[in-house]
């Protein structure tokens, strides 16, 4: 079992900047893979970027340059900091972990996941 929980979502204006934050526990972080999804109102939950066990990262296109996951391993603690924010990136953020191997396209696939945390409210004004 592992055990997630994000923070650190808030309000922010367009252009600024963000970093959020996953507790994980129950397992060690070197043994979990690692992601953030998003969901804004009325669609669906969209894959964010990923981190492998052995810390390989993957990013959504409409996010690559502009955040970066990266992990703490002695604190257990996943983060995502996010720059250069939009309206469009206005969404609740989760944290999700797998302890199953992945591969291919399974890595932006919310089914693939087994664990997922309560979520982060980000919003970004325009």
């Amino acid at each position: 079992q592992v055990q997630l929980v994000e923070s650190g979502g808030r309000l922010v204006q367009a252009g600024g900047s963000l970093r959020i934050s996953c507790a994980a526990s129950g397992r060690p972080f070197s043994t979990i893979h690692m992601g953030w999804f998003r969901q804004a109102p009325g669609k669906e939950r969209e894959f964010v970027t990923a981190i492998s066990r052995s810390g390989y990262a993957y990013y959504a296109d409409s996010v690559k340059g502009r955040f970066t996951i990266s992990r703490d391993v002695a604190k257990n603690t996943l983060y995502l900091q996010m720059n250069n924010l939009k309206p469009e990136d206005t969404a609740v953020y989760y944290c999700a972990a797998s302890m199953d191997s992945m591969y291919g396209s399974t890595w932006y696939s919310a089914a693939a996941y087994d664990y997922w945390g309560q979520g982060t409210q980000v919003t970004v004004s325009s």
